[in-house]
């Protein structure tokens, strides 16, 4: 079953830009979204700003791209704490997200011999205490991407 999948952590707020964000931490993130910058027509409106630290690296398991994150994030999280109260009261917040897709044919995988297994992951103590630290948030999504027997 081919698997695709990445981790972040991400700093949101309706108010918040993620320049803003960047310069309260003093660390660059991986990505940004702008709010209002995804739809042009109709005039939909993302929520929000925001801020991310990211791993897509295919041959590790959630658990392992989570302590990669958290390795850079680590260092500074009395700064994302306080953050995360301000950004709390205004709109916004933090998390950890976890986006997986299962049967993604579309994605290369590794020979099955060679291939890492990446369907189990947890989350240590340490990583516990960094998302009560920061009052971040755990969201995981997974999707499951084999075609609809129905739709043949």
């Amino acid at each position: 079953m081919p698997l695709h999948q990445h981790a972040y952590f991400a700093l949101f707020s309706q108010h918040m830009s993620a320049g803003e964000i960047t310069s309260q931490l003093g660390i660059s993130p991986d990505e940004v979204s702008v709010r209002g910058s995804r739809f042009t027509e109709p005039a939909v409106v993302p929520i929000s700003h925001s801020w991310k630290i990211v791993c897509q690296e295919r041959d590790l398991r959630v658990d392992e791209q989570i302590a990669h994150i958290l390795n850079r994030l680590q260092p500074h999280t009395d700064r994302i704490a306080n953050l995360t109260r301000h950004l709390a009261g205004n709109g916004g917040g933090a998390v950890l997200h976890v986006v997986r897709y299962f049967n993604d044919t579309d994605q290369d995988q590794p020979g099955a011999a060679d291939a890492p297994n990446l369907f189990g992951w947890h989350l240590d103590r340490n990583a516990l205490d960094f998302l009560i630290a920061t009052g971040a948030e755990l969201d995981v999504d997974e999707y499951d991407m084999a075609e609809d027997e129905d739709a043949r």
